[in-house]
């Protein structure tokens, strides 16, 4: 049986840190999927036809490279019910610090309540990439700052085209 695992998130944009749990990711599972939750509440500064580029074209050829199958979607429910949806038994989340992992026990607790099936693995940050979020990544480009350390190249240069 295939291991199929989900890495959930908003992708908005795709960071250096996103880059990294996907790097370690795809030596867990054979088909890794990145779905970009989608929230009628929250107005993300790309599209979601935006993100899902930026996610295909930054984390596919990782995948590719070390054998596993890629997929990215979009979902606009209960993070457990997409994964179920795909056929995921796993669920990456990525850790920066404590607080992540706060956080993070407390919906993996619920998700477990909900679907035993599907087993949450945490994927600590590497030491690089642990200060790196995608809302002080959108704040520097929206000020003009550079932002070519924490995001790919591409990525660095769809920011700067929004907020030229």
């Amino acid at each position: 049986m295939p291991r199929i695992a989900l890495y959930p998130g908003s992708f908005d944009p795709v960071t250096n840190g996103h880059l990294d749990v996907v790097r370690h990711a795809v030596g867990l599972c054979d088909r890794l999927i990145v779905a970009i939750g989608v929230h009628p509440g929250k107005k993300p500064l790309f599209t979601t036809e935006e993100r899902l580029a930026m996610v295909e074209n930054v984390f596919a050829p990782v995948a590719s490279a070390s054998g596993c199958a890629f997929d990215c979607t979009t979902y606009d429910n209960l993070t457990i019910t997409a994964a179920e949806r795909a056929g995921a038994t796993i669920l990456i989340r990525g850790l920066r610090d404590g607080t992540d992992l706060d956080y993070e026990m407390q919906i993996a607790g619920m998700n477990e309540t909900m679907m035993p099936s599907v087993q949450t693995v945490f994927l600590p940050a590497s030491v690089g990439v642990r200060p790196i979020t995608a809302t002080l990544v959108r704040q520097i480009a929206a000020m003009g700052g550079d932002v070519s350390a924490f995001v790919p190249p591409a990525v660095a240069k769809s920011l700067k085209s929004k907020f030229a």
